[in-house]
């Protein structure tokens, strides 16, 4: 049962990582693709934002997809907790714990999700143990 919910916890938390890295490179599902994403970027002092937006998107898009694949899952974690690391000294650690507040309580759930599974292994159901193991 435990491989079953990993599958679950990084199908989950991968595929709706990957589909933030997509708002951001291609402005899908409802996103403001790279040249809105930059200027927002570009607000927080984070310059240049085309490019920092473009990194952002890669992390979120790459780590998503690796962590659901169970693919390099210390690599798709460390770009899940680096992602969330930037959000919180950017954007939401000023507004306190809450996400109902725009706080940090989203972002320190993706990193603890992704350091566990990190830490834990991918699973029975990954690519990893198909490949390395």
């Amino acid at each position: 049962m435990l491989d079953e919910a990993l599958l679950l916890i990084r199908l989950v938390t991968g595929l709706l990582f990957a589909g933030h890295g997509a708002q951001k490179l291609f402005g899908w599902f409802g996103g403001h693709g790279l040249k809105g994403t930059g200027g927002f970027m570009e607000s927080l002092g984070m310059r240049p934002g085309l490019q920092m937006a473009f990194m952002a998107g890669l992390l979120e898009l790459a780590g998503g997809l690796l962590f659901a694949l169970g693919l390099f899952t210390p690599v798709a974690a460390a770009c899940i907790v680096i992602t969330m690391l930037v959000a919180i000294v950017k954007v939401h650690g000023r507004n306190g714990l809450w996400v109902t507040s725009g706080g940090i309580e989203y972002n320190l759930v993706l990193i603890a999700v992704a350091l566990t599974v990190a830490m834990s292994g991918a699973g029975a159901y990954s690519l990893d143990v198909r490949l390395f193991s």
